[in-house]
């Protein structure tokens, strides 16, 4: 299958899980799980959450992210990769003052 980002309609999700400003997403779901190419504004931020039923991995296409994992705190830039297994908590901020754009694939297990 293949799923092409580019010809998908953004939506605009508010206040995601709790956070600030907007998340912007393309979206791919099904009862496998979710796979999205994302954005989020500087000062923009997903909001803590647990992953009870899943785990999620996050790649930053281009700028910076600085997650709350668990009770620490990690930053990640262009290239690099966030991992929130089942069972954990994290939340991503944009800190910065350029878009953060990543891609997420967030399994069901």
């Amino acid at each position: 299958m293949i799923i092409d980002f580019g010809k998908m309609e953004e939506t605009r999700l508010p206040e995601f899980k709790g956070g600030k400003g907007d998340m912007i997403a393309k979206m791919h779901t099904d009862e496998l799980g979710k796979i999205l190419y994302g954005r989020l504004e500087p000062g923009s931020s997903i909001g803590f959450h647990k992953h009870e039923t899943n785990s999620e991995i996050i790649y930053i296409v281009s700028g910076r992210a600085e997650f709350l994992y668990d009770e620490g705190t990690e930053e990640v830039a262009a290239g690099g990769c966030h991992y929130c297994p089942k069972g954990h908590s994290h939340s991503m901020m944009n800190h910065s003052d350029e878009e953060l754009v990543f891609f997420a694939v967030v399994p069901e297990q």
